[in-house]
């Protein structure tokens, strides 16, 4: 469901959240009531999740911009797609700018829960930033192996090696192993 914003933000940064049944043409159909509104995307993420088209996206939009305009649009591309949800909710100081990873962890093991929360408790323990993150499980429906690889960005002072050491505590506890390597900037 569309949420309502206050006519009097100043700001023109909004975040849009849009969920539903994945199917062909939502990307399309939300760039097409972003293009008609003079919304620049300025910076996105896409993905289907258990079946579940899931969208974010850091979008501008010009001082003229019919805010009321685009809300209805919004709501009509929900309504057309039977969407669960499109949300646009204005930001202040949002900004484009991106942090560099500077290493990326792969985590593997046999699905449980709690592997997330021991491996993000650990990070944030050490002040590392997660840029990006993204879990699957793969392999048989009978012994489904648990994937995490995030891209990370180490603070000042913080070693690789010391990092790694406390992650290898959480491998062992949560019984997965984990990989902390240096990014390969050329790659991105």
């Amino acid at each position: 469901m569309l949420q309502p914003m206050s006519e009097a933000v100043s700001t023109r940064e909004y975040a849009v959240a849009v969920v539903g049944a994945d199917r062909p043409g939502i990307a399309a159909a939300l760039a097409e009531a972003l293009h008609r509104a003079g919304a620049n995307i300025e910076d996105s993420r896409m993905s289907i999740l258990g079946g579940r088209f899931a969208v974010m996206m850091l979008v501008t939009l010009p001082p003229d911009a019919g805010l009321e305009a685009l809300r209805d649009d919004l709501a009509g591309v929900r309504e057309r797609l039977g969407l669960d949800a499109a949300v646009i909710d204005p930001v202040e100081g949002a900004t484009t700018a991106r942090p560099v990873p500077t290493h990326v962890l792969t985590v593997y093991g046999a699905d449980h829960p709690g592997i997330v929360h021991a491996v993000c408790a650990a990070l944030a323990q050490q002040a590392v930033n997660i840029d990006d993150l993204a879990t699957r499980l793969v392999g048989s429906p009978e012994a489904p192996v648990y994937t995490m690889i995030c891209e990370l960005t180490l603070p000042g002072g913080l070693s690789p090696d010391d990092l790694q050491a406390a992650l290898a505590q959480v491998g062992e506890q949560q019984g997965v192993e984990v990989v902390l390597r240096e990014l390969d900037q050329d790659i991105l």
